[in-house]
Order: structure tokens, then sequence, then C-alpha cells
């Protein structure tokens, strides 16, 4: 393994381990992370986390925060971070579904703003159930 992984929330920590590759869902979009990466701070955006080991792939719902990367250690610190295998995929979907619709929906700054915020974090965990399939 080439990179050292630690996921933090305000609650506890929530993940450590290696990985020859993540992609991090970052505010102007996804960045991918290999070894010997440049030195670099970064916002997270509400998306999919991807983690590639030798042997498979596998992805964290990120709720937004920070990532630092140096020297081959990844310290993510994440407002809200779920794994794959804890979300239902049935409940992700319809989720989503919802949230899609309620933004549509939408009207005023507040109501679109509140709208646009959760229909991330349902596209987010949607994304992470998909991935989990996809790769299965």
């Amino acid at each position: 393994m080439n990179l050292q992984i630690s996921i933090l929330t305000p609650e506890k920590p929530f993940w450590n381990g290696q990985a020859e590759e993540i992609i991090l869902p970052t505010e102007t979009g996804e960045m991918g992370v290999l070894k010997n990466h440049a030195p670099i701070i970064t916002g997270l955006d509400v998306g999919a986390m991807l983690v590639r080991t030798k042997e498979e792939w596998t992805s964290y719902a990120l709720m937004g925060g920070f990532a630092v990367v140096k020297q081959n250690k990844v310290t993510i610190l994440a407002n809200e971070a779920e794994s794959a295998a804890t979300i239902d995929a049935e409940e992700a979907k319809n989720a989503f579904e919802i949230a899609k619709g309620n933004l549509e929906k939408a009207e005023g700054v507040k109501q679109k703003v509140e709208a646009n915020f959760a229909y991330k974090r349902a596209k987010a965990r949607f994304q992470v159930v998909k991935v989990v399939n996809k790769f299965s």
C-alpha cells in the first residue's frame, strides 16, 4: 500500500487504512490522489470518496470538510462520514428521488438552499451504494 488514510469526524475517528489511490469530492470537482502527491489542503464537498486497494474499490459518503495530503498521508476532517456497508440501497435510492423532487419544487432562496443541501446528501449516499454494486 502507498497511502495512509485517516477519516476523522467530530464524534470519533471514522476510518483508518491504506490505499493505492483515492478520489476525493472537492469543492472544485473530483481530485485523485496517488503516492507522492504534492502537499495540498483542499475543501471537500458533499459527495462520494472512492478508495482503491490492490484488491478492490470501496466508497464512503463524505458530508463536506477538509483534506490534507502530505508525505503519503491523507487526513480527512469530515463533518460526517458514512460507509457503503451501512447504507440501505433501496432507502438511499428512495431518499435521492424524494430529494430530487423537492429540489425541483423548491421556491424561494431559503427553501432552495435547504433542498439543494438535502439533495447533495442523498445523492452522495446513493452514489456510494451504486459504486459498491458496480464494482462487486
